[in-house]
């Protein structure tokens, strides 16, 4: 299930206009998800499922973002 989840994950983060130096989720050990990138100040790690409702609901577009950087924090804050 992870694989398809971060797989999702890259394919929504490509129609936000993202390339995957810019932000991108990669395998981590345990089935976790790691988000990460230039646009990222630190990496975000969690379940796939959990990283995939993040990049899906919580991270911009390419365009919203602009400039700016993401801090998982922010992320964070926003999920609970």
């Amino acid at each position: 299930m992870s694989e398809v989840a971060i797989s999702t994950a890259n394919d929504v983060l490509r129609e936000k206009g993202y390339a995957e130096r810019d932000l991108g989720v990669h395998p981590a050990p345990r089935g976790r998800a790691l988000l990460k990138g230039n646009k990222l100040l630190s990496p975000l790690s969690d379940d796939a499922d959990v990283i995939l409702h993040v990049v899906r609901d919580l991270v911009p577009t390419e365009a919203e973002l602009g400039s700016r950087m993401l801090r998982p924090a922010d992320l964070r804050a926003l999920l609970a």
